[in-house]
């Protein structure tokens, strides 16, 4: 970037794990800016916020410093990307307050606004947003996840807003690199959401770009993570556990919706109310084996303690190692907490069967919306970790051959093709 370059449109790619910024202006756009010096890749600003018992927020990896320094004490939030189609969640107490969701993602978004400004030492309020094909299945629930994103960019600031799907942003960014393709797939596989575009190129003119399909199904990384957590590690926090009531005579179970929320990267947090605690100590005492208690007792230390973003780094740590081979042992310590778990790739892909079958099964319909066979694709373009996923990998070779498959920056694709859509509408004016 040279210093001539002034910024008049930001683009932001918002993502549930991390998230980047590029700038473009008329004549230009710039690659995404070291938003995160701490960070091991100073562009990648991971989506996690902490508010620390002095009433102090911060952000990326400097949250997740602050919050191992303050003894894991104080509110640590991921994943928020994902409440954004959950009508249910509005707000969540954090201090003395209540914050809506639309302040939380906004003040991560004014974060990055603040320090792209400061990196420009200018002030742009004009945005391209990304956002998934897809925040949910249910129509109603996509809407609003889309005006709660755009209230969260007011919020930050910015007072021209616009959108731009994900997997499109890829495929622009795909399109300006490798003309030569006339047909081909680009699958963004975050960790909220796996997108698709199916677009088209004619060699003749390579800067048209037909987008013949656009799709994606509201399930991807964070899934995968859940499945291990669900059918297997979660037996270690009582998720079969017997109890009973006091003066009742009925065996009882751990409630379902409590469960659902353990395997969650983004839902632990929510089990630390004051009324779930109180529960889980009358389930441990009403428990039916010293087991159970000892199970029990392992899921109140980890919420206590807010040990669920670190549990869910060594689930994903897991998931990888599945990734390459074909067993390895789940190992997570703590005082009070000693698990360990053997899994065999088999295994977990037997527990994410569900997963991988919505993430296929949405491929397969979108490339029929396109009205094309796979074997019309002449490029097939992966992006994110969930792309190596070995039972994903092989669903994109056996549907197109492996010789078609290549991989995308995992975290640069979709930023770069957002940067150049805001210089197109720049110019279009």
């Amino acid at each position: 970037m040279t210093r001539a370059f002034v910024p008049e449109m930001y683009a932001i790619d918002f993502g549930t794990s991390n998230s980047l910024l590029a700038a473009a202006s008329r004549e230009a756009v710039c690659a995404p800016i070291p938003l995160d010096v701490s960070a091991q890749d100073p562009s990648v600003f991971r989506s996690i916020l902490f508010f620390s018992d002095d009433a102090e927020w911060s952000y990326g990896a400097g949250a997740l410093s602050e919050y191992i320094a303050q003894g894991l004490h104080g509110r640590f939030i991921r994943s928020i990307k994902r409440f954004l189609p959950i009508a249910s969640f509005s707000d969540t107490r954090i201090g003395a307050r209540k914050v809506t969701l639309e302040e939380l993602v906004g003040m991560f978004l004014r974060e990055m606004r603040r320090r792209a400004n400061e990196h420009f030492d200018c002030d742009v309020r004009r945005v391209m947003l990304g956002r998934p094909a897809r925040f949910s299945d249910d129509d109603q629930a996509d809407a609003l996840a889309e005006a709660r994103l755009r209230s969260a960019a007011e919020f930050a600031g910015f007072v021209e807003i616009h959108f731009c799907p994900e997997p499109l942003a890829a495929a622009y960014d795909y399109g300006a690199t490798k003309p030569g393709a006339s047909t081909f797939l680009i699958a963004d596989f975050g960790g909220g959401t796996s997108d698709y575009t199916v677009a088209r190129l004619d060699p003749s003119r390579p800067e048209s770009l037909e987008v013949l399909a656009l799709g994606g199904f509201a399930q991807a990384g964070d899934a995968f993570d859940g499945s291990l957590m669900r059918h297997g590690i979660a037996d270690h926090f009582g998720a079969r556990v017997r109890y009973q009531v006091p003066f009742g005579s009925n065996w009882l179970e751990m409630p379902i919706p409590l469960m659902e929320k353990l395997c969650s990267p983004a839902e632990i947090c929510l089990l630390g109310r004051r009324d779930v605690l109180e529960f889980l100590r009358g389930v441990r005492s009403g428990s039916s084996s010293a087991d159970d208690k000892l199970h029990v007792d392992q899921l109140l230390c980890l919420i206590e303690e807010g040990l669920g973003f670190q549990l869910f780094e060594a689930i994903e740590h897991e998931k990888r190692e599945l990734s390459v081979h074909e067993a390895a042992v789940f190992r997570f310590g703590y005082p009070g907490i000693d698990i360990a778990e053997n899994f065999t790739r088999a295994r977990f892909e037997q527990a994410s069967e569900k997963v991988s079958q919505g993430i296929l099964g949405r491929l397969d319909s979108v490339l029929e919306r396109a009205g094309i066979a796979p074997s019309d694709i002449d490029s097939v373009c992966s992006t994110g970790g969930t792309a190596r996923v070995p039972v994903i990998k092989r669903g994109l070779e056996t549907r197109f051959g492996a010789d078609k498959l290549q991989a995308l920056s995992s975290f640069h694709a979709v930023i770069r093709g957002l940067a150049e859509r805001a210089r197109l509408i720049l110019n279009a004016r």
